[in-house]
């Protein structure tokens, strides 16, 4: 069975609440970094939905007498990304 995508809200929420176990101490050493492993796997997944987003936005772009158009553009390249 296929995995389901979380939407942007799904991965917060579950953010807040690993940092909120991890805050409290309700968990040990081992279970706090498997935690802390899931919580940096959803950060990276709220950045990309937050990047794409970013990026729809900015396509819409105003000429010069008030209307809009679209204009393709590339992704910025990051100096981690992996070619």
């Amino acid at each position: 069975m296929a995995k389901k995508k979380l939407t942007f809200e799904d991965a917060l929420g579950k953010l807040e609440s690993l940092a909120e176990q991890i805050e409290q101490g309700q968990i040990g050493l081992e279970e706090s970094i498997k935690k802390y492993e899931e919580g940096m796997g959803l950060v990276k997944h709220c950045r990309s939905i937050l990047t794409k987003a970013e990026h729809r936005l900015h396509q819409l772009q105003e000429r010069a007498d008030g209307t809009l158009e679209t204009k393709p553009i590339e992704p910025p390249t990051h100096p981690d990304a992996r070619p």
